[in-house]
């Protein structure tokens, strides 16, 4: 027997790896197909994760390296009872195809392996919970670095966001938050970024609790890499977690899909400090969406760096809380809780107010290019998780509004 055309042998030691050395072999299969499909599909991925539902994550996999057609797919996905286009299906596989290389699979997994990074799919003991909620966008599998038994401690936890640039306002008020919400046993969940990030985790730690960061790249590569020591410590005394395997770097795209993961994993989300275009209101676009409670901390009238807390507080009913006590109230640690209601998104994880005038591909496209290094469509296509014809039509607009520049070696990105 072989899987994507690797020995079962090797699949089998790959997986052990990453998981037990005693592994049931009925689950080798389904490990592994679950850990290659995070280095095919992007995050969030939908027609994947209708894929994955239907046919199993094995099954998903064979018909895409065995090119299945598009009739043939919607047949066995109606079988299923998911409904998926003909059309949303060619433009699927085809921003799959770049990516189906087998010792792509290969070396994510010894690079896991090497870091002492464990698989983690869902139905294991330490899956979160909340991710099921997520539907067909929930991650095929997720990347765990650190301790398994901190995930256990996501059905008590609350997450802390804000803006990167924080005020010293803001990070004083994170640190007694995070602090208070740990002396009342919650785990604080994050994603590691400067500022308000930074802050909850560190002061988490300090407090002897228990912190999760999510990663919006693979977890053998910190980021950032001023939090290098900061992440290193959580790896020794929480947990790390990616949807992305090793040796992927964090873009722009996955950062906002990185955000769905922090609101899923945790039964409320407090937003601390954010500007009029933080991506924390993406992260409470994402906890809306999902039912969880949304706390907002207000700030000075006069600064910018509170404008987005004001909003969700004015306009979208988020709860106004401004200590340890308030916040707790969000996600009270009793089975008849009744939490408050939440905004409305605009569209799946977006930021409250108004969409992005950039389209996901191109932000993809932009996040993929190099303003140094000239790259092919094919390339570029392989980096963004889109197909070669997403990417060149991309293209084709970037030059036209001067975003890229066409050289005789392949695609640059224009810089400034």
């Amino acid at each position: 027997m072989s899987y994507f055309g690797l020995d079962e042998a090797q699949v089998t030691s790959l997986v052990q790896a990453v998981t037990s050395a005693d592994v049931d072999p009925d689950r080798v299969e389904e490990l592994f197909a679950r850990a290659t499909w995070t280095g095919i599909a992007e995050p969030g991925d939908r027609t994947a994760g209708e894929l994955i539902s239907v046919l199993g994550a094995p099954g998903a996999l064979t018909a895409v390296v065995e090119q299945w057609t598009s009739d043939r797919l919607v047949a066995a996905l109606a079988d299923g009872g998911e409904t998926v286009t003909r059309r949303e299906l060619d433009l699927a596989m085809a921003r799959w195809k770049p990516r189906l290389v087998s010792s792509s699979a290969v070396n994510a997994l010894r690079q896991a392996a090497g870091f002492s990074v464990r698989l983690l799919v869902p139905g294991d003991r330490d899956w979160p919970d909340g991710m099921a909620d997520l539907g067909p966008h929930a991650p095929s599998a997720l990347w765990l670095r650190g301790n398994r038994s901190t995930l256990a401690t996501l059905d008590r936890s609350i997450a802390l966001v804000g803006a990167r640039a924080a005020t010293g306002y803001g990070e004083h008020v994170t640190a007694e938050a995070s602090a208070g919400l740990v002396d009342r046993g919650y785990t604080i969940v994050s994603g590691a970024a400067y500022g308000i990030d930074g802050m909850a985790h560190r002061a988490a730690l300090a407090s002897s609790g228990q912190t999760v960061a999510f990663l919006a790249g693979g977890v053998d590569r910190f980021y950032p890499s001023g939090h290098e020591g900061l992440l290193g410590t959580i790896v020794a005394n929480g947990a790390v977690l990616s949807e992305l395997p090793c040796g992927f770097p964090p873009t722009r795209w996955r950062f906002l899909q990185r955000n769905r993961l922090i609101a899923a994993a945790s039964r409320a989300t407090v937003v601390i400090e954010a500007g009029s275009r933080s991506g924390s209101l993406n992260t409470a676009g994402h906890a809306a969406s999902l039912g969880r409670a949304l706390g907002a901390v207000p700030g000075p009238v006069t600064s910018a760096a509170s404008v987005g807390c004001h909003r969700l507080i004015r306009d979208f009913t988020a709860v106004c809380v401004t200590n340890a006590d308030e916040m707790a109230e969000l996600a009270p640690l009793d089975p008849e809780e009744i939490a408050p209601d939440g905004i409305e998104p605009e569209g799946p994880g977006a930021p409250p107010g108004a969409r992005s005038a950039t389209t996901p591909e191109r932000i993809r496209v932009l996040d993929a290019l190099s303003s140094r290094a000239p790259r092919s469509a094919a390339d570029v296509a392989s980096r963004a998780g889109l197909s070669v014809a997403e990417v060149q039509s991309v293209l084709g607009l970037l030059e036209l509004e001067g975003g890229a520049i066409d050289r005789d070696r392949g695609w640059v990105k224009k810089s400034g």
